[in-house]
């Protein structure tokens, strides 16, 4: 079973910075090409960091607010992410402004890897790398979504030639398999109970999956049987499997 890569999902034509970049100038690009963020790269296309809105906007945060009341006192701020803000509101180019080591994703990565690595940095883009870590493209939660557009025929065809057929090896009719919204279910009766968590387990990770119903029955209730035993076989066991 072969699942989507970041590779397969990424957009190649990246906007990109230059650690000299100007603030005016990364500002026209995020708005130009109405972007979140570009990542920041050496001559070499090596990523160094990401320039995000956020960004962007510390300058003004940290301005001073004139209807505020100037304090008599001003205490210093010794939080790192305070001290943070307070360099990138000074910030005038791409590399002072930049948040990093940026965090990349390899073009062989899973979606489902790309789209943990986001969740784990609260991040919505990653710079996509090579092996030699050059920039090659950029994937956000936008491009990691859209594989639940897949048709449910796709998803029904490859469960039976990859799942039922190729790692089963099952008949092509023996697992009644239907498809409605990327919502799987699954029906007709296996050789041993084992065969339905295996089955189960494998539909959810194909492309496009929202959910597995299971109304799957079994023959042989193997659930039981110790690892140095041999495992329940009967006079029936090969019934479904392919001639």
């Amino acid at each position: 079973m072969k699942r989507s890569s970041v590779g397969s999902v990424m957009t190649d034509d990246v906007v990109q910075a230059g650690y000299d970049t100007s603030f005016k100038e990364v500002t026209q690009l995020l708005v130009q090409h109405r972007i979140g963020g570009v990542p920041v790269v050496d001559a070499d296309r090596k990523v160094l960091g990401v320039v995000c809105g956020s960004d962007l906007l510390a300058r003004q945060v940290e301005a001073d607010d004139p209807s505020r009341p100037p304090h008599r006192f001003a205490w210093p701020r010794l939080g790192s992410a305070a001290r943070r803000r307070r360099g990138k509101a000074r910030a005038r180019t791409a590399g002072q402004l930049m948040s990093c080591p940026a965090v990349t994703v390899s073009t062989d990565a899973t979606l489902a890897d790309a789209a943990r690595t986001m969740a784990r940095h609260r991040i919505d883009r990653l710079p996509v790398v090579d092996a030699r870590q050059h920039l090659v493209g950029i994937v956000t939660r936008h491009d990691l979504i859209r594989i639940y557009l897949r048709p449910d025929g796709e998803i029904h065809d490859e469960i039976i030639s990859e799942i039922a057929v190729g790692a089963l090896s099952l008949a092509p009719l023996a697992l009644g398999v239907s498809v409605h919204g990327g919502v799987v279910v699954l029906n007709g009766q296996l050789e041993r109970r084992s065969d339905i968590g295996v089955a189960v387990r494998m539909v959810g990770q194909i492309d496009g999956v929202v959910a597995v119903t299971d109304q799957l029955t079994f023959r042989l209730d193997d659930a039981h049987v110790k690892p140095d035993e041999k495992a329940v076989r009967g006079v029936a066991d090969d019934w479904l499997r392919r001639p």
